[in-house]
């Protein structure tokens, strides 16, 4: 791959992981809950999950799922449940808190971190057509193994650089210390922030399976 195309590849993935949207949220929820260790161990499973779409763009399987509107539709209700279960944890975890006086004690493992990383990636279907869009111009017919190693590499590697930036900038600026000062009226903010995406993706994934009943 010429090094110009990869700069522009570089630049596309750069771009698309620095949009907010329902990873930043979970990623920055499991650094406030577990420290650095939990915010990286997020942040690099997320970029494992992405990873994983593009091998599935490059190996054509995402192209299925895009052309079904019916499994594309149950993939984001299945990410609608996992955010209200995620929802449902910070409102639990924001009685304990208060329970204890407005301690602050990390409770949140690396393990169940990188869980939540992982499946708030993996669970969303709009990746599938973002990769498809992304790799486009840059695969070909005749493309080698080691081009198509690069264009996963990148992806999932920027994505997972991006992320564990944004957990030691939390970190090192004080950031997190002062998120965690205010635990509380935090919790219940990321919890209000998740339920709203919850509406949105469901909404859209009802629609979604409407139409296509409705094309039957």
């Amino acid at each position: 791959m010429a090094v110009e195309a990869w700069l522009s590849l570089a630049l596309l993935c750069v771009l698309g992981a620095m949009t907010p949207g329902p990873s930043l949220a979970v990623v920055l929820g499991s650094t406030l809950h577990g420290g650095r260790a939990s915010g990286l161990a997020a942040a690099l499973a997320h970029g494992l999950a992405v990873g994983l779409y593009a091998v599935l763009t490059v190996a054509g399987l995402a192209a299925l799922l895009t052309a079904s509107p019916t499994l594309f539709a149950l993939l984001q209700l299945a990410a609608a449940g996992y955010l209200v279960y995620l929802a449902r944890g910070a409102i639990c975890h924001q009685i304990t808190v208060t329970s204890d006086n407005g301690s602050i004690r990390s409770h949140e493992e690396p393990g169940m971190a990188a869980r939540d990383g992982f499946m708030i990636a993996f669970l969303n279907p709009k990746l599938a057509v973002f990769m498809l869009a992304l790799f486009a111009p840059f695969i070909t017919a005749d493309q080698g193994l080691g081009a198509k190693a690069i264009l996963v590499l990148t992806i999932g590697g920027i994505d997972a650089l991006w992320y564990s930036s944004v957990v030691l900038v939390m970190v090192r600026t004080g950031l997190l210390s002062v998120l965690e000062r205010n635990l509380v009226f935090v919790e219940r903010v990321y919890a209000a922030l998740l339920l709203a995406l919850t509406v949105f993706v469901a909404s859209r994934a009802v629609g979604a399976l409407a139409s296509a009943m409705g094309a039957l």
